[in-house]
């Protein structure tokens, strides 16, 4: 699949639907997060703030959640909106987690268009990495 055969108007319109639905009463910074899954679904997450501000759940972890509650896959395409919109770049928190559930060429909507996995987090640390060596 091309970037061409993502529809990434799509892709924001679920995401600012997710944004929607964000719990942020302590900062005030509604986020919310969609992505194609390689099986052409599109799964989507918000950001849900706590009292204890260290437990809070970034858009992309409720995101993943919904990969798994929804059968699971790998992520083909990602956007993530503000309150108003506009893209925004998940944290290195969220990218480790998007490159652990990646489809390989997985592309991300960047405030500077789209990107590839690799070139968001170079040099990655995955799974491959935790095979026993020879």
């Amino acid at each position: 699949m091309d970037s061409i055969d993502v529809d990434w108007a799509a892709l924001e319109a679920a995401a600012v639907a997710a944004m929607a639905n964000a719990y942020a009463p302590y900062s005030k910074f509604a986020v919310g997060a969609a992505a194609l899954t390689a099986d052409g679904r599109i799964v989507s997450g918000c950001n849900v703030e706590n009292a204890s501000y260290g437990l809070t759940l970034c858009a992309e972890c409720t995101l993943v959640g919904n990969l798994h509650m929804t059968g699971g896959g790998l992520l083909r395409a990602f956007y993530c909106v503000d309150a108003g919109g506009n893209v925004l770049m998940p944290c290195g928190r969220c990218r480790q987690l998007l490159y652990e559930f990646r489809a390989p060429d997985l592309e991300l909507m960047t405030t500077q268009g789209i990107k590839t996995m690799d070139q968001v987090l170079p040099d990655a640390f995955g799974p491959e990495h935790l095979e026993e060596p020879r």
